[in-house]
């Protein structure tokens, strides 16, 4: 199994099982994956690690029934920041019994260094999916700007053996990237120091907490958010998509023309509320604000 045991932050946690919020609340307005025909432009997927409580009941075998009730939600993929236990294959048939499909994954970057990417690729041919994404890189990789400049030649020959595959490798950022850093930001020097194969899967309220612009980011570097995280900041209550201070218009709107955007994934990361109800709002929320977006 290709897990993210080489990866030092909160994601690690999915394995553990830690305790969710009770009960799933599914009631009230359904949408389905169809939608309006905005909303069919480009599908919306929804981040695991948003509801990694019910995920992890039972020591992890409550993601069938996860699984099971975001597709039911209107959700069209999934992408996973670990598996529970499961093997590639059945992974597959989870998702092609929900009729859903795996939109991504978290992983270490140890999976996709030397003999491992050979088993990386195997997997993920498996559950059909082409988007391998590093959530986070600490220590030798982000130290200084030679760092950061090194860390992007080695997604660039990393993106060079996934090519033949038809898979990609990105980079998902947290607050830091965007704090300066030499006269520049992290973010500048990887992006600036990657090929076009290179994922920019741009979180947009991690972007925001690190005072960084999530538009200027897509319009920076055209044609490489080809996953965008649509994660909400500022929003009262249950801190929904939609209710806080994302420009989601914008985003939206450069998703479907210069971003190259195939996935819109949510992400909530609001503690103490009912994370299935959240996510089902969220993806509400969205759907509405695609449909209410121009195409141009």
């Amino acid at each position: 199994m290709h897990n993210r045991t080489n990866l030092k932050t909160r994601r690690e946690l999915l394995m553990i099982g830690a305790a969710g919020a009770a009960g799933v609340m599914l009631g009230g307005l359904r949408l389905g994956a169809a939608g309006t025909d905005a909303a069919k432009k480009i599908p919306v997927g929804l981040q695991l690690y948003s509801v990694r409580g019910e995920c992890g009941k039972d020591g992890g075998k409550n993601l069938d029934k996860v699984v099971e009730a975001v597709a039911k939600m209107g959700y069209q993929g999934v992408e996973f920041a670990g598996y529970y236990g499961r093997d590639a294959k059945p992974l597959k048939k989870l998702l092609d019994d929900n009729g859903i499909k795996c939109c991504g994954t978290h992983t270490g970057i140890g999976t996709l260094l030397g003999n491992q990417l050979k088993k990386t690729v195997e997997f993920h041919k498996t559950i059909g999916n082409k988007f391998l994404i590093i959530p986070h890189i600490g220590g030798k990789y982000t130290k200084d700007a030679a760092a950061w400049k090194a860390t992007a030649g080695l997604f660039n020959e990393i993106a060079a053996r996934l090519k033949p595959e038809g898979m990609y490798c990105g980079y998902h950022n947290h607050s830091s990237e965007f704090k300066p850093m030499e006269g520049t930001t992290p973010w500048d020097i990887f992006y600036g120091n990657t090929v076009k194969d290179v994922v920019m899967q741009i979180d947009t309220g991690n972007c925001m907490a690190g005072k960084g612009d999530p538009v200027a980011m897509l319009k920076k570097y055209p044609g490489r958010a080809r996953t965008i995280h649509c994660k909400e900041i500022g929003a009262p209550g249950m801190g929904l998509v939609g209710e806080g201070k994302v420009d989601w218009k914008h985003v939206i709107q450069l998703g479907r023309t210069t971003a190259s955007t195939e996935w819109f994934i949510i992400e909530h990361e609001r503690r103490g509320v009912k994370s299935l109800e959240a996510v089902e709002k969220c993806l509400i929320n969205f759907r509405k604000i695609m449909a209410e977006t121009p195409q141009t």
